[in-house]
């Protein structure tokens, strides 16, 4: 018999260890190795649903978050655009007060002017009428010196005042 032909009790003695090998894995490691096998794939077949889940709430809310954004630039434009007509209206509100104010004040200082005009007008009156009463004074004073002019001067006012 050679090494390498194998005998019919060495095959005896190996094919026993075999079943009693396959004996006790299937008693107390198939089981196990089964049930391990078994939890594992369900924990993957777990693992890849709530992927699944989770890819779809991550979908969701993307386009949630897309029209959130969206909704908050159709407030954002109509926050802008109101924002623009309150300033072109307080401008504009703010232009025509200016204009009144500046037309009230033009008027007061015509006003103003006129009164102030009409008061040199008077006191320039006064002062004529006074240097004219001391011109006209004067002169008399200079012309009736003698009781003769001045008897004169009143005959002429009397025919005068006469005639009117």
């Amino acid at each position: 018999m050679g090494i390498i032909e194998p005998g019919i009790g060495l095959l005896f003695w190996m094919t026993l260890t075999f079943v009693i090998l396959l004996f006790l894995l299937g008693k107390f490691a198939w089981k196990p190795i089964v049930n391990a096998v078994n939890d594992r794939e369900t924990s993957i077949v777990d693992a890849l649903n709530q992927a699944k889940l989770a890819k779809k709430e991550m979908e969701d809310l993307k386009s949630d978050n897309e029209r959130i954004l969206r909704e908050a630039k159709i407030e954002r434009d109509g926050i802008l655009k109101e924002a623009r007509e309150i300033k072109e209206r307080i401008v504009a509100e703010a232009k025509d007060l200016a204009k009144s104010e500046g037309e009230k004040m033009i008027e007061a200082a015509k006003q103003t002017i006129t009164s102030e005009k009409n008061a040199a007008m008077a006191d320039i009156k006064s002062q004529i009428g006074t240097l004219s009463v001391n011109i006209a004074e004067s002169i008399l004073k200079q012309k009736l010196d003698n009781s003769e002019a001045q008897n004169e001067l009143v005959q002429n006012y009397l025919n005068k005042s006469n005639l009117n």
